[in-house]
């Protein structure tokens, strides 16, 4: 239950990054300043990295899959930092010595405009799907915090992200972001240190699940049927599947690679060996907070139910179980335990920086995403017409495409509301991997080897592969086919350097 406290913590938390957020904003003249100015140090470009990285999918989301599926859940922030790891060893100096300031502008300059237009569109896919799971995961702490219906949290999260839009923000980027980034992790550790507390180590956790599942009825929900599959499931790294955790994990690792965001840090940096010490404190980092969130989700499966699971229990003939809470659903895991288990402050501190890191990266995606939508889509196709579209006109469709961006999503984000956060995370970060992974490598390491009229096939077909082999739900992790059939039509066009 939220106290007063609570409040006050969140207030000052929230006010406390955008002081900060403001007053290093002044310091950065323009955009050449952060994007080639060179002048981060290693903290800063871990800042600027774990900034998206970590925020309601790393935290909430991987609560809500462990409340389901135990210690598999730990795959995302496992696949996040081997992404920051290869990014600091293999891509760090080529992207540095390119000259280029968009991982888009290398693809354009082996291959031509237009594979960075089709890329860039089908990068807005991924960045839609992308915003959705910001939806869902600002909307669990509204509920969790005002035990609102879903629709309706649904719907003030898309507003309280439009606003930040407006707004700007809270950067990830310079000292604002090193501090969210510090409040995140000492809460989230904070966190997991409790359940570790307060659940009796790993051994009490998995004891009150087995508790929890002794009940028939939640067992046949949760697709129990004895105490040797409930350890198979809570405790196996690949619960769901070598071939689906793994590729979830291969999904988080290739998209970070090829994700703008992540690629700015790394040129942010004053030097090479800083650029990469950055990514590898990342890559140190990003696991804990993993596990912490794991154990949090865990511990809610173990002492909490559903209101689905409730009434299933009570259409039974049984009562609620002595000492268990209700949850509206696995998605208020994470913030619920926030509230009703940490001190207050902590956790009015824990819940201000999660809820300005999930609307700033809500943000950011929209705001990315409608430039796509005027820039690359509407913008060309009003040049293919000989027109040249007004300032005035460009800011209305800039406006408007927010907008439909985010009711969209909101309306699609509700559909799927059964959906694991996460797994829209490794969605999103797959299909960003499969239309750019091999394009961008071979324009880095192998240029003049591929012929470009093939480029924008690979990335086309592979991309409707991957959302196709989601869409059938076939064997294995979606990113397989997708990176497969991009591979493979890249290879025909194959050619020896002259």
């Amino acid at each position: 239950m939220i106290t007063p406290i609570h409040i006050i913590g969140i207030l000052l938390t929230v006010g406390l990054l955008l002081v900060v957020s403001i007053h290093s904003g002044r310091k950065v003249k323009d955009a050449k300043t952060f994007t080639t100015g060179g002048k981060a140090n290693s903290w800063m470009v871990c800042g600027a990295i774990l900034g998206t990285l970590v925020g309601g999918q790393s935290t909430i989301g991987t609560a809500q899959l462990a409340f389901s599926f135990g210690i598999s859940a730990w795959w995302f922030t496992i696949g996040a930092a081997l992404g920051a790891l290869v990014l600091a060893l293999v891509y760090a100096k080529p992207l540095r010595l390119s000259g280029c300031t968009t991982l888009l502008e290398i693809v354009s300059r082996e291959y031509g405009r237009k594979a960075e237009t089709v890329g860039s569109i089908l990068f807005l896919i991924g960045i839609f799907i992308s915003i959705m799971s910001q939806v869902l995961s600002s909307s669990a702490m509204v509920t969790s915090l005002f035990h609102i219906p879903l629709a309706w949290a649904a719907v003030v999260s898309a507003a309280l992200i439009m606003l930040f839009v407006l707004f700007g923000g809270i950067q990830s980027a310079g000292a604002g972001g090193i501090i969210k980034l510090v409040l995140l992790y000492v809460t989230s550790l904070a966190a997991g240190a409790m359940v570790w507390h307060i659940g009796s180590g790993l051994r009490g956790i998995m004891g009150s699940i087995d508790t929890i599942y002794a009940n028939p009825v939640l067992a046949e929900l949760g697709d129990i049927s004895d105490a040797e599959s409930i350890h198979h499931r809570y405790s196996n790294l690949v619960a769901r599947g070598p071939l689906k955790d793994i590729g979830g994990c291969l999904s988080l690792m290739l998209g970070v690679v090829t994700t703008q965001t992540y690629a700015q840090g790394i040129w942010s940096a004053a030097t090479t060996a800083k650029a990469r010490r950055g990514a590898v404190y990342c890559a140190a980092l990003i696991p804990l907070i993993g596990l912490a969130c794991t154990f949090v989700g865990m511990y809610m499966r173990g002492h909490y139910i559903t209101s689905a699971e409730l009434a299933a229990l009570q259409q039974e003939g049984y009562s609620l179980p002595e000492g268990v809470g209700v949850i509206d659903s696995s998605l208020q895991a994470f913030p619920t335990f926030v509230l009703n288990h940490l001190p207050p402050w902590i956790g009015g501190i824990a819940l201000g920086a999660m809820l300005v890191n999930i609307l700033g990266c809500g943000s950011g995606l929209t705001l990315g995403a409608s430039t796509i939508l005027v820039r690359d889509v509407y913008g060309n196709l009003a040049t293919r017409l000989g027109k040249t579209p007004l300032h005035s006109s460009q800011l209305l469709q800039t406006r408007l495409s927010i907008v439909g961006l985010l009711v969209l999503a909101v309306v699609i984000a509700l559909s799927v509301r059964g959906t694991f956060i996460n797994d829209l995370g490794f969605l999103s970060l797959g299909l960003r991997a499969v239309a750019l992974l091999f394009p961008l490598s071979f324009a880095i390491f192998l240029p003049g080897h591929f012929s470009p009229r093939y480029i924008v096939p690979a990335m086309i077909a592979g991309t409707a592969t991957m959302l196709a082999a989601k869409a059938l739900t076939l064997p294995a992790d979606p990113v397989y086919y997708g990176l497969a059939v991009s591979l493979l039509i890249m290879l025909i066009g194959h050619r020896r350097k002259q």
